[in-house]
């Protein structure tokens, strides 16, 4: 099990950090050779499946994912989104987490649970500190750009 945290605090309020980290479609503008579409009809609920397209030619794999729960933030409550992956290359799940900060700010944590298949347990830190680089770099961006 590759477990990460990713935390952000960021200059917005929590109801528009919580929109950009959910809009899926932008999550492939932010990991490189990655392509997201959502295969169920909006809007965004529990039971949304979600696949993450990643790499180039005859190396690139499916990472569907569905969406558990679906809590958006409410007033002074925090919004809460699992996914759970489904894939035969990558399995695990993830949680987005949205609350409200000081000062009108949202605080965010995004947690991860990533098995990579064929990749031995011994490189678990491995696979968390790269799935906490490259996910911290894609909340970054996707809370950065409207």
């Amino acid at each position: 099990m590759a477990l990460f945290l990713v935390r952000r605090t960021a200059p917005l309020p929590p109801a528009e950090a919580w929109r950009r980290l959910t809009a899926w479609h932008r999550h492939g503008d932010t990991v490189p050779f990655t392509r997201v579409t959502v295969t169920t009809p909006p809007p965004t609920g529990e039971g949304t499946v979600v696949v993450a397209r990643s790499g180039i030619g005859p190396l690139a794999f499916d990472d569907p994912m569905e969406v558990t729960v679906w809590q958006p933030p409410g007033d002074g409550t925090p919004g809460r989104c699992r996914l759970e992956k489904r894939g035969r290359v990558v399995t695990g799940w993830a949680e987005i987490e949205v609350r409200p900060g000081p000062g009108g700010r949202a605080r965010v944590e995004w947690r991860e649970d990533l098995r990579v298949a064929l990749v031995p347990t011994a490189l678990d830190g491995v696979v968390a500190r790269t799935g906490r680089l490259v996910f911290g770099r894609a909340v970054n961006r996707l809370l950065r750009q409207a």
